[in-house]
Order: structure tokens, then sequence, then C-alpha cells
């Protein structure tokens, strides 16, 4: 559908025309609220041209921005969640399920893996956001736990690309559970001395946050990424106080010493091949 305004009066004096404007051309950033051009911001890779705030992504997005060409290989794409405790809000669990499958063109809340990175092979579990806000539920930690114990049998870095707003209420304890269950599988990894990698996006909070997405050997985020447990808002409340400039940004967070490496987006790859070879204790492969 498209958007339309009326001029006022053409230059001549003729009466006011109406003026038919694509739906679509223009996106409004969320951090400085500028209106810019679509295109320009995905030529920047999905970065805001005005001031570098890095856009959402899908999963599939993203992995194709941090992978070889070709190299990604899905695995337990089949995994569906159930409605163990018939969970009904406004809508059924069981609805809200299939919604989240038609929007996006994934089955669950986390994409799995294996890829490549420049040339080093990788064990990847990527978020899709769009899909229930990227909650974690049983079949996410399952996944997780998977993917872990692929690179503990394979002998493989372990990177996982994190945006999610926490567990998943709809399945209660079963949700939580998978915050034990996925920090276990890495403290095997960790024993074996496989490396891990998490990279934290806009939005890492809640449960995620307080599990795996903070346990990595190296703990990597985007600009401006909000990372934490509870919101901001739920702080200042509790808190009755004033929050800092900049509060639970990845920026905040790399200056109080919390992550590694705040990285933009069009670095992330060669980053993070940059890192694979100094964990393979290799030169690192030229750059595709």
């Amino acid at each position: 559908m498209a958007a339309w305004f009326w001029k006022k009066k053409d230059e001549d004096g003729e009466p006011r025309k109406k003026v038919v404007i694509a739906e679509g051309l223009w996106v409004k950033c969320d951090s400085c609220k500028e209106i810019v051009y679509r295109a320009e911001v995905d030529r920047a890779g999905r970065v805001c041209p005005k001031c570098g705030y890095p856009f959402r992504i899908s999963a599939r997005e993203r992995i194709a921005s941090l992978t070889d060409e070709g190299s990604f290989e899905e695995r337990e794409s089949g995994l569906r969640s159930k409605d163990p405790l018939s969970f009904k809000d406004t809508k059924r669990y069981t609805d809200r399920l299939k919604a989240a499958r038609g929007k996006t063109d994934t089955g669950e809340a986390v994409v799995t893996g294996t890829a490549r990175i420049g040339g080093y092979p990788v064990a990847l579990a990527v978020f899709e956001f769009a899909f229930l806000g990227g909650s974690m539920a049983s079949v996410v930690g399952e996944k997780l736990t998977r993917t872990i114990e692929l690179a503990l049998q394979k002998r493989m870095p372990l990177l996982i690309v994190s945006a999610s707003g926490g567990a998943r209420m709809q399945e209660g304890i079963l949700s939580l559970m998978q915050m034990a269950k996925t920090s276990a599988a890495l403290q095997r990894l960790d024993a074996e001395r496989v490396p891990y990698i998490s990279l934290l996006t806009d939005p890492t909070t809640g449960g995620v946050t307080a599990s795996f997405a903070m346990l990595g050997d190296l703990i990597l985020a985007e600009p401006r990424a909000l990372i934490g447990f509870a919101g901001p808002r739920v702080i200042a409340e509790t808190i009755r106080q004033p929050l800092p400039e900049g509060f639970q940004r990845s920026e905040f967070l790399l200056e109080h010493g919390q992550i590694d490496l705040v990285v933009e987006r069009r670095e992330l790859r060669a980053t993070l091949r940059r890192i694979l070879a100094f964990f393979g204790g290799r030169t690192p492969a030229p750059a595709p």
C-alpha cells in the first residue's frame, strides 16, 4: 500500500496534486530516530548510515553475513515445541507457535548447524528474535545442547549468536531448566578446552544473559546492543534512582569489564576469522 500527501501548489500556480510515495522506501532508526533511505541501510549491511546503529536482522541473514557462502549445514531443524502446560493467555500457546512459524522461515527461535568462517569450521547457533522474541524454551535448550555436544564431539569451536528476551513463560519451569542444562553442557566443553565464542546482539536479556550468553571464552557484542537480565525501566523503578547514561548497552558493559569486545557489524566476519585462527594456532586464512 502506498503513502501519499498533497502538494500545496505547483510552481505555475496550478491546483494541488497528490504525490505518491511507495511504502517501504524509508525506515526509522530506533537509535537516532532519523528517517533513512532503506536502500542505504541495506547497502550498509542493515546498519543506520546516520549513527551506525545495527538494525535487527533475521537468523538467516545473520548466518549469510558471517559464514562462508554455501558452507552452512543446518541440523536439528525437525525439533518442534509442544504445549506441555496447555498454556493459554490471550491466545493459545499452540496458536502462537503456529503464527511464529508462519512469520519466520524457522521452526524454532534458534537455528543450529555447522559452517565455515574464513575456512575455519564452527558449530553454530543463531537466535531468531522474530520467533516469539527469541525466547528460550525446552526445544531451544535442546537444540543448543546438541550443538554444544556436536562441538565437543568434533572438537570444533562453538559460536552462539544471541538475540532473546529470555525464557519463554508459556513453558514455565521447563524453560528455566534450560539455563542449567546449557550451562552444564558448556562446562563439559570447557573441560575439554574447546573454544566457545559468544556474540551478543540487540537485545540479549533475561535467562539467556543469566546462562550461556555470558559464559563464552570470548564475549563479543554489536554496538549499542541492549544486554542485561532485567530491563532498565524495571531496575530504575526498583532502586528508585536514575540510571547512568548508556546503562546496559554493550559499550557500558565493555567499559565495566563484562564483555571483551564491541565489534561493528561489517567487521564481525573478519574478527571471527582472526579469533578462530588464534584458537586453531594457525595463520589466518586469506579473507574470501
